[in-house]
């Protein structure tokens, strides 16, 4: 087998252990909300992306958006049945109480970008 073969094999290799680790392994960064209320930044995607909140507790998100793209210009939480217009570098409050445990997902409003609430005890 030439150089050539070898290095395209080992490239090959190298991209599909990549994508094993990225689709299967990776595990998302989870901040947990421990006062009434959290900060989402919105710049490319929800940072944090991944939150976590106490059954029964009111908990406001703060999202704020510095990304001009159209795409991120709305959050919706189908969950909680809210739909929010987020303008250029304002924050915007959206307030939920979660009743039940489990996981509530939220995107953007063409459903490009997503973040999560896990709700627990």
């Amino acid at each position: 087998m030439g150089i050539d073969k070898t290095i395209v094999a080992f490239a090959s290799l190298i991209g599909a252990l990549f994508t094993f680790w990225f689709f299967l392994m990776k595990k998302d960064k989870v901040i947990k909300v421990t006062e009434d209320s959290i900060d989402i930044t919105i710049d490319g995607g929800y940072s944090p992306e991944v939150i976590e909140v106490s059954k029964g507790k009111k908990t406001k998100i703060n999202f704020l958006r510095k990304d001009p793209s159209g795409c991120l210009e709305e959050v919706v939480l189908p969950d909680f049945n809210i739909r929010k217009f987020l303008p250029l570098n304002q924050k915007v409050t959206v307030e939920i109480n979660p009743k039940e445990k489990g996981e509530f997902k939220f995107s953007c409003g063409m459903n490009m970008f997503h973040g999560k609430i896990i709700v627990g005890g």
